[in-house]
């Protein structure tokens, strides 16, 4: 929002929230009706193709978002070396507006004016004559139409909106005040509507001309260099005609330079060509890709999560994970992205972030949760693992957390064969064990005599057992299996109690906890899960703690996505391990059998400001 927001800044349809696209449905409508009742001769091509201009332009400008972000986590050209916030994502989640608005102007021109309608499909004086007026015209227009918002008056009540955003991304170049947009496509409609009047408009210099916008808007706003430095030196005229990501970059970061649109030719001609541009554009150019001290290595959970990754869908990552029916919509791009998932043969980063002065990656396994399960994929899952391992050390970072699901005695024995198998490696494998027991332990609220356990019996839990133990807190399991392996790993056998009722009210639940289990335990039951995955909520006269995770510390930069299903700026235990053990310098794997100080790593964990998630869901 503007600083002191002015007439029209508001959309007209944001009271409908995710429903404003009904507001093409009549156009729609009579779009249909046209082409079903209307001879070939009659019908008309750009009124058919407007809808899917609009998807096109869509896909175009999420293609180069997650592009952009993709890029812009691996380092190499970066240009402002600043973080972006959960703030400028949910300002910039409104980015499809300005399609949305195309639509309907389009549908308004075409249907009142003779001459927009029945277009041809191409005509070739049509597109110089768009080409010409774009680079007299609308480019000279632009300039002073940009350099008046920055006029205190108009800057403070629409343009600050879209000068919020410091780094910027290619959305962010769409993110203005309804009214300023409306300024905007007066102006880009020069060519469009010249053309319609004098009778040499086509279908492909209107969609050509809105393309090449999107295109040099969304290039513009990255915030890494892509433009090489060649094509300047076979023509060297071209830096007055084409400008590049750190020309614009500079406009967001010192306000009264570089005002021009896509050709510079007006700042050189007016003076307002900022003195540093040639040199950030030779900076960036150089900038090599980052070399992390910690990745975490995670993987994908269901097909459709590849869109709440952080170089997925923005406004899906920057909240917790959850199904929505509309996801549905995109099964096309979502089997595609399967395909492809399952073709790609390594890790891809999707985050990167730094704390203090560590500098912190979260790369992906292209495999999803329930490829874990199957013994068929273990061994190339385990390939792509240590593959993943290799390549992190051979990067030079110092620990690497692994955030993979069932990474267990079954799939890799928690990390432990990766170090076997390559003991000249440098890097320390965590698999943050230490730490789930921390949190699932100080999560108990304090008085409790006894909990039940229920879950898949593993390294954490039996660990979480022990300590419970050692506290003096009866454990109680359900099941005679259950109840002879823990008391065979605790000292305090005593403590460990075969249960024939469900009268407890705290449950420590795993993965194999099944739903019929849950509606016995009585009204009011905290479930504290220990596992990855979070147990499906069967009671809703129960509370439902989140998975061992920890909120974040304030000075934890670039934090605007939601790890999964945790809630924002909280990150899992397993995440968090890894960071704690390079902030402290602790040389040690942690993976194995091999179970770090449990208190140690709590203490360290808040030292350095992550604190407890200890409200439930």
């Amino acid at each position: 929002m503007a600083t002191t927001p002015g007439f029209l800044t508001d959309w007209p349809w944001k009271k409908l929230g995710n429903f404003k696209y009904v507001i093409l449905t009549p156009w729609a409508i009579h779009t249909l009706y046209g082409l079903a009742t209307k001879e070939k001769s009659e019908i008309d091509y750009l009124n058919i193709l407007i809808i899917p201009f609009l998807l096109w332009r869509a896909l175009h400008n999420q293609v180069w978002i997650s592009f952009s972000r993709h890029r812009t986590a691996k380092g190499n050209n970066r240009i402002v070396d600043k973080s972006i916030d959960f703030e400028q994502v949910d300002r910039e989640t409104n980015w499809d507006d300005q399609i949305l608005l195309n639509g309907v102007l389009f549908y308004f021109f075409n249907t009142t004016l003779d001459a927009a309608s029945r277009l041809p499909i191409w005509r070739t004086d049509g597109v110089i004559i768009t080409a010409l007026l774009h680079i007299g015209p609308v480019e000279f227009l632009y300039y002073w139409l940009h350099r008046a918002l920055h006029h205190h008056y108009l800057y403070s009540r629409y343009h600050s909106h879209h000068h919020s955003s410091i780094v910027t991304e290619p959305i962010t170049s769409v993110i203005h005040p309804f009214a300023e947009h409306i300024a905007y496509f007066l102006l880009f409609a020069i060519p469009m509507l010249t053309t319609v009047v004098s009778g040499t408009a086509s279908v492909g210099s209107i969609f050509g001309y809105i393309t090449y916008i999107d295109l040099m808007n969304n290039m513009g706003h990255c915030n890494f260099e892509l433009i090489p430095k060649w094509i300047f030196s076979i023509f060297p005229p071209l830096k007055y005609l084409m400008y590049t990501p750190s020309f614009h970059s500079l406009h967001h970061t010192q306000f009264r330079t570089n005002y021009s649109l896509f050709m510079p030719i007006y700042d050189y001609i007016y003076g307002t060509m900022d003195k540093s541009t040639d040199e950030l554009y030779e900076i960036s150019l150089k900038r090599e890709e980052d070399f992390p001290d910690v990745v975490h290595l995670t993987h994908l959970t269901t097909p459709d999560s590849i869109f709440h990754l952080q170089i997925g869908f923005a406004s899906l990552a920057s909240k917790p994970q959850n199904s929505k029916w509309y996801m549905w919509l995109m099964w096309p791009v979502t089997w595609w992205s399967v395909v492809l998932n399952l073709v790609k043969g390594c890790s891809f980063i999707t985050e990167r972030n730094s704390l203090e002065k560590l500098r912190l990656q979260t790369w992906a396994i292209p495999r999803y949760s329930v490829q874990y399960l199957v013994k068929w994929q273990k061994q190339a899952i385990n390939g792509l693992i240590e593959e993943a391992v290799l390549e992190a050390d051979a990067r030079g970072a110092k620990v690497l957390s692994l955030g993979l699901h069932n990474q267990d005695e079954e799939l890799n024995r928690n990390g432990a064969i990766y170090i076997e198998k390559h003991p000249q490696i440098n890097i320390k494998v965590v698999d943050g064990s230490s730490l789930v027991v921390a949190i699932v332990v100080n999560s108990i609220p304090k008085g409790t005599t006894e909990v039940l356990f229920r879950g898949k019996l593993s390294k954490v839990a039996y660990s979480i057992v022990a300590a419970l133990c050692q506290k003096g807190i009866q454990v109680n399991t359900l099941y005679e299996n259950e109840y002879e392996e823990l008391k065979l790993a605790v000292k305090s056998q005593s403590k460990v109690v075969l249960s024939k009722s469900y009268t407890q009210k705290i449950w420590l639940v795993g993965d194999e906890l099944t739903e019929e289990e849950q509606m016995r335990a009585p009204k009011g039951t905290l479930f504290i899960p220990f596992s990855k995955f979070p147990p499906n909520k069967a009671r809703n006269d129960a509370f439902y703690q989140y998975t061992p995770a920890m909120v974040a510390p304030p000075s934890l930069e670039n934090l605007h996505s939601c790890e999964n299903w945790l809630p924002r700026k909280v990150m899992s235990a397993w995440r968090v391990a890894g960071i704690v053990h390079a902030l402290e310098g602790w040389n040690v794997n942690e993976c194995g059998d091999t179970m770090f100080d449990i208190d140690k790593i709590w203490q360290a964990s808040l030292k350095h400001g992550f604190r407890p998630l200890m409200f439930s869901t």
